[in-house]
């Protein structure tokens, strides 16, 4: 896959990276740091600019984050709510937990994507919940675009400063992602432990 995408930046520079990042945010095994680093070094053997990079990554990106947001909305809180009026019973969820994790999402979400743009995998994803949380589409496009532009800048400029060793940078961003996914593991089970752990107590 690597050497697809890079074949395919090289023959189509500024809207390659455009559509490579879009792609990236709708299929996210499609993976941003190997985009942005070839991205930046791309810019150190052709006419293209750092700057040029950066905001054709942006630019991609946040095109493919509102795609999701947009499917996010189709799906919204109200559908979940009558899965779970059908299935609650089997999954032990009930409507009062999707309004809570709603409500959750609703005071902390533009901060949660602001720092999940930031992290592989997830700063693809986050844009769902945060279209079936109905957030504002304003502010929504607000903090994706800064989370987006930090990640895209440290990367492409890496990229750029290695020059031909930007593959060691991929390299370390995997170490980067392995610690990010167990963090968020943790998190989930805690969250997890917590939500079995009040479902005892009301059955005692």
């Amino acid at each position: 896959m690597q050497n697809w995408i890079t074949d395919f930046m090289e023959q189509y520079g500024y809207i390659g990276i455009f559509l490579m990042i879009a792609l990236e945010n709708l299929f996210p095994p499609i993976p941003s740091e190997v985009i942005l680093t070839f991205g930046g070094f791309m810019t150190t053997y052709s006419g293209m600019t750092v700057p040029g990079v950066i905001a054709a990554a942006t630019a991609g990106s946040v095109v493919g984050a509102v795609i999701l947001y947009g499917i996010g909305r189709l799906l919204d809180v109200s559908r979940l709510e009558k899965i779970v009026d059908r299935w609650g019973r089997l999954l032990r969820v009930k409507r009062d937990d999707i309004r809570k994790a709603d409500a959750w999402f609703d005071k902390y979400g533009y901060w949660t994507v602001f720092f999940c743009r930031m992290v592989p995998l997830i700063r693809s994803l986050i844009s769902i919940p945060a279209g079936m949380s109905n957030m504002r589409f304003s502010l929504f496009l607000l903090f994706t675009t800064l989370g987006t532009l930090i990640w895209n800048v440290v990367l492409v400029m890496v990229g750029a400063a290695v020059g031909q060793s930007w593959e060691d940078i991929v390299g370390f961003m995997d170490v980067y992602s392995n610690i990010a996914y167990a963090i968020i593991g943790l998190g989930l089970l805690a969250v997890l432990f917590a939500w079995t752990r009040r479902l005892r107590r009301k059955k005692v």
